[in-house]
């Protein structure tokens, strides 16, 4: 089955492009971003499918060279990074809890640790009937547009950072309509990237933890996602594979539904102000971390999924080492 694309390029005079995939890309007329389509659409009562194919040109673009040659953007951004928020829900997905409680238990001294009730309760409660609401998920901010990183580019990891770590997983893209309707565009993959290291000293450092940089793959899967997607995460490092491993994802690989976690997200008035953009993390169940991998400068992390047709890969940096502290002055 082809799911319908929508992704984003900049040329190399600086103009960008909307590119409309089915069997082929073909190049989106009148508009130059993602965003811009959306609100046409919503403005016109049709899917954003719907208003992306009244506007295909006959131009086609090699999708595989575009993203070779760097061209390629997240399939979402906001020209005002601060209309733009990337935020997550976690223990989402059966199993997810194993790695988390294994993490903690030294310091819950062999009782049942946070981590695994909120886990617990999501199992119970985050598939609830239409219309009702469920269990609340753990939710976390991970920062705004200037966050946000392209297909390719390095992931970098602050220098007070105890570790940079992968996390393979879908985002749910929004746009909030004038009236203040969450509109769910697509999903997207993702790299959640978070320093386990970090948390892992004590789970109340969570927040500390998750407030890196996040990459967004190329792709906006168009209308209903698929209930099971399965895909591999794999970390190179000089050119071989150091670790790699499956990960499953989607509503039929998850304790909560997409519905439950866009509930507790949007429930507040404060993330419905029209005109921003969401991304929304959907959590994971594999991290290289769990199998005591320490990664390293250098090192790619490559995401791979269908129905997305183009990998998500994106090098680790890390940043100066010799960052002084911040000084706050007085006025």
């Amino acid at each position: 089955m082809t799911f319908a694309r929508l992704l984003q390029q900049r040329l190399p005079d600086g103009s960008r492009r909307v590119l409309f995939a089915e069997a082929a890309a073909h190049v989106v007329s009148g508009v130059a971003t993602t965003r811009e389509l959306a609100a046409l659409a919503i403005a016109e009562g049709v899917t954003l499918a719907e208003a992306a194919r009244a506007r295909r040109s006959d131009e086609t673009v090699d999708l595989a060279a575009a993203l070779a040659d760097g061209t390629l953007l997240p399939a979402i951004d906001h020209d005002d990074n601060a209309r733009l928020m990337l935020a997550g829900t976690g223990l989402t997905h059966l199993g997810s809890a194993a790695g988390r409680d294994a993490m903690h238990k030294a310091a819950a001294a062999g009782t049942q640790t946070d981590s695994m009730r909120l886990f617990l309760e999501g199992m119970d409660g985050g598939r609830p009937a239409a219309g009702a609401v469920g269990a609340q998920p753990e939710w976390f901010y991970k920062g705004d547009g200037q966050s946000l990183i392209a297909p390719g580019a390095p992931l970098t990891s602050p220098a007070f950072a105890q570790d940079g770590g992968e996390e393979p997983e879908l985002a749910g893209i929004y746009l909030i309509g004038d009236d203040g309707t969450p509109f769910r565009l697509g999903i997207a993959l993702a790299n959640e990237f978070s320093d386990h290291v970090t948390e892992r000293h004590n789970y109340l450092w969570l927040a500390h933890s998750k407030l890196r940089v996040a990459a967004l793959g190329a792709e906006l899967l168009l209308g209903e996602p698929p209930a099971d997607i399965r895909g591999t995460s794999r970390i190179e490092r000089d050119g071989e594979t150091l670790w790699e491993k499956p990960f499953l994802t989607g509503e039929a690989n998850m304790s909560h539904t997409l519905a439950n976690l866009e509930h507790h997200h949007f429930k507040y008035a404060a993330f419905r102000r029209p005109g921003d953009i969401h991304v929304h993390f959907f959590g994971t169940a594999t991290l290289s971390c769990a199998d005591g991998v320490q990664t390293q400068a250098g090192d790619v992390f490559a995401i791979e999924a269908a129905p997305f047709t183009l990998p998500l890969r994106n090098p680790l940096a890390l940043a100066d080492a010799g960052a002084t502290p911040v000084t706050v002055r007085t006025l």
